[in-house]
């Protein structure tokens, strides 16, 4: 009897286990909280303001997506190069931090595309760098695990990035902006947004943006691969926010408006039925026309 009692003590105990291995809509089902994973040098997707406080516009909306859901949120900083490691330990339920979704479409469960972003280059004012080409023989830096770092090693651009006198990987854009600085550095690749934050916290004029983009590509939340309950979940409400214009605000506070494209795709699907009703009434007009001319 006692055997008995034993094997099924064990084997519920095996069945919570295996139970526990299931991906749940919430990333603690109990305590329905939500661990979100960001680097906290990178604004102004995720960093710490003058507070001490982790803010930016992927935190502060998934902020207001937690309160919408009641649970809690918890931020956690994360080292760049480490977050497939976090994330499939189960440290973290997401990446949400001017995440790049192109080339990376088949490592996670993503959400839809929020925001447009292009990689870029930033240079000195006065170094004479004005397109991709007159970065021959220069020294380059780049964000480890970066998204500049994956479109500088693509296919694409392999002539471009073999051309460069160096290219070095630093471990933040705080870092990589430091050797430019010092000039240490002459180039850097970096996601336009954050290089937009970063010249508006430095001396007006000192620095530039290239004209010609490095890659265009999108951003998107980044779950689990397979965790499509959360995703699910966390993107109704972040959709809902959008059509309250509460991610209109926060990307006017942190100035990426212009990068928003939630919506774009069901604009496009307007614009095309527009396009579609506009040429149905054309030739119905011309059908009365030619009915009118015969019967005369």
């Amino acid at each position: 009897m006692k055997k008995r009692a034993l094997a099924v003590i064990m084997a519920g105990t095996m069945a919570a286990s295996m139970m526990a291995g299931v991906v749940s809509v919430y990333a603690d089902a109990e305590n329905k909280t939500l661990t979100v994973g960001f680097d906290a040098e990178y604004p102004p997707f995720g960093y710490k303001d003058d507070n001490g406080d982790y803010v930016g516009f992927d935190l502060d909306l998934a902020q207001e997506v937690c309160d919408n859901l009641g649970w809690e949120l918890v931020k956690k900083p994360i080292n760049w190069d480490s977050k497939d490691m976090e994330l499939n330990s189960g440290s973290i339920d997401c990446i949400w931090n001017g995440f790049t979704i192109n080339g990376r479409e088949d490592d996670y469960t993503w959400s839809d595309p929020y925001l447009n972003n292009e990689q870029v280059m930033v240079v000195a004012a006065d170094s004479k760098i004005e397109k991709l080409d007159d970065l021959a023989g220069k020294n380059v830096v780049v964000q480890a695990a970066s998204a500049a770092l994956d479109a500088l090693n693509s296919d694409d651009n392999k002539d471009l990035t073999a051309s460069f006198g160096s290219l070095t990987e630093n471990p933040d854009y705080n870092t990589a902006f430091m050797n430019l600085d010092s000039g240490a550095a002459d180039a850097i690749a970096v996601d336009i947004g954050v290089a937009k934050y970063q010249l508006s916290q430095r001396e007006e004029g000192k620095y530039i943006i290239l004209d010609e983009p490095i890659q265009s590509e999108q951003y998107g939340i980044g779950f689990k691969k397979g965790n499509d309950d959360l995703k699910d979940t966390v993107w109704a409400e972040v959709l809902k926010l959008y059509d309250a214009g509460e991610v209109d605000k926060l990307a006017e506070k942190y100035e990426v408006a212009d990068m928003l494209c939630i919506g774009d795709e069901d604009a496009e699907k307007e614009d095309a039925a527009e396009d579609e009703t506009a040429d149905d009434a054309s030739e119905e007009k011309a059908d009365d026309t030619a009915e009118e001319t015969k019967a005369e």
